[in-house]
């Protein structure tokens, strides 16, 4: 039996494929609440193809409580957030778990980390707590590689890393992920698999800032961005990305961080290319007040934002660039602008709108921040309405980009 730690937008996914492909599973979660909705037959979270999942699942008999399980497996999947002074990892969930794990685990246990962490955390923190522990246990980490809107997909199909001590011990993990998984999976050292997926975030954080700066360059100097973008593409080795208002998530925005903190004086690009991206919200502010100067708007209550997620088509919210602009208004001591987000069906936000039509009634300016299917199916709905698409989503004459 595999007793899968955290029941979050990685822990659930992985419980629920590993149930549905004949591995005994029971998932473990503190938050209550979350235990409850799931025994209850719910899912916790939109995404494609989960429910279908879930009941496959369900079927195959997999559980849901808020207790360790006496076994000889572990994934343990909870968040790795990063301290926002120092950049560095913050273990502290990881550690809870590991060390809830050693308090019931037998003998000869495995505990694989799939949380996202900085080279060098399994040293740092968890060896520590098994030496502490005197218990004989095996450490694997095998990082996940899924997106939010594509997890199931990416779940079956994406190639792995198993990162392990021992390699007969990684052979086991591997065959235990092969159940479902039908990419490469790769088995290396543990150091190696912590840096591999920090470092796939960093390369393609550090080439989402490129964008971002070429965009306020071609703004600063007349230029159109996305006509030198299409132009410059068409070279057989230059693939450069489209910019955004901000990076969002629980991996972009965060795992490059992890180097800069741990490796301060030898991240000049990565650290520069984390501070592009993390001002573009703040550009996108900048350029709403333009927009609005131009066109002669001057009520910001005239002003909304479309979109609250991260990304298309999810409910994900976390470290979004709607949230990260709206925060700093707040610094500015400005009124919230009005938002809304079809995806989002909780309130979150002030001045949060929950139908599409109510919306686009009470404002003048639409930033559009996520390019979700609804907007593209309606398009005609922003005709008459001043525009600035942050996305490239919108075909309408007279739109402004970033």
């Amino acid at each position: 039996m595999v007793n899968v730690i955290g029941l979050g937008y990685i822990g659930l996914p992985t419980a629920l494929m590993l149930a549905s492909h004949g591995v005994e599973v029971v998932g473990t979660d503190y938050n209550e609440a979350l235990v409850k909705t799931l025994r209850a037959g719910k899912t916790t979270f939109q995404e494609k193809g989960l429910d279908e999942l879930f009941a496959s699942a369900l079927a195959a008999g997999i559980t849901f409580t808020g207790e360790y399980q006496v076994t000889d497996t572990y994934i343990v999947s909870v968040p790795t957030p990063y301290d926002p002074f120092s950049k560095k990892v913050d273990a502290k969930f990881v550690c809870a778990a590991v060390q809830e794990v050693l308090n019931v685990c037998p003998e000869g246990a495995c505990v694989v980390i799939e949380s996202t962490i900085s080279p060098g955390t399994i040293d740092r923190f968890v060896r520590p707590l098994i030496a502490q522990s005197d218990k004989s246990v095996s450490l694997v980490h095998a990082p996940e590689r899924i997106i939010p809107g594509n997890m199931v997909y990416e779940l079956l199909h994406n190639n792995r890393t198993i990162g392990a001590d021992d390699p007969a011990v990684g052979e086991k993990i591997k065959a235990l992920y092969a159940s479902f998984c039908r990419g490469q999976i790769v088995v290396t050292d543990i150091r190696t698999a912590e840096m591999t997926k920090v470092v796939e975030n960093t390369f393609r954080a550090v080439n989402i800032a490129f964008a971002n700066e070429l965009a306020q360059i071609c703004r600063h100097d007349g230029m159109d961005v996305q006509e030198i973008i299409r132009i410059c593409n068409m070279h057989p080795r230059v693939n450069i990305l489209q910019p955004g208002p901000g990076v969002g998530g629980h991996c972009i925005s965060v795992d490059p961080w992890f180097l800069v903190g741990d490796y301060p004086a030898l991240t000049a690009v990565t650290g520069a290319a984390m501070r592009v991206n993390a001002a573009m919200p703040e550009y996108v502010l900048g350029r709403i007040r333009d927009i609005m100067d131009e066109t002669g708007i001057t009520d910001p209550a005239r002003v909304g934002l479309y979109g609250l997620t991260y990304k298309e088509n999810v409910d994900d919210c976390r470290e979004s660039p709607t949230l990260q602009l709206l925060e700093c208004q707040k610094r500015h001591l400005a009124a919230p602008l009005k938002v809304y987000d079809p995806m989002v069906a909780r309130d979150l936000v002030e001045n949060q709108y929950h139908e599409l039509d109510a919306f686009l009634r009470d404002v003048d300016l639409v930033v559009i921040m996520v390019g979700h299917n609804e907007l593209k199916e309606n398009m005609e709905k922003l005709a008459g309405k001043t525009v600035l698409d942050t996305r490239m989503v919108c075909t309408l004459p007279g739109v402004y980009r970033l």
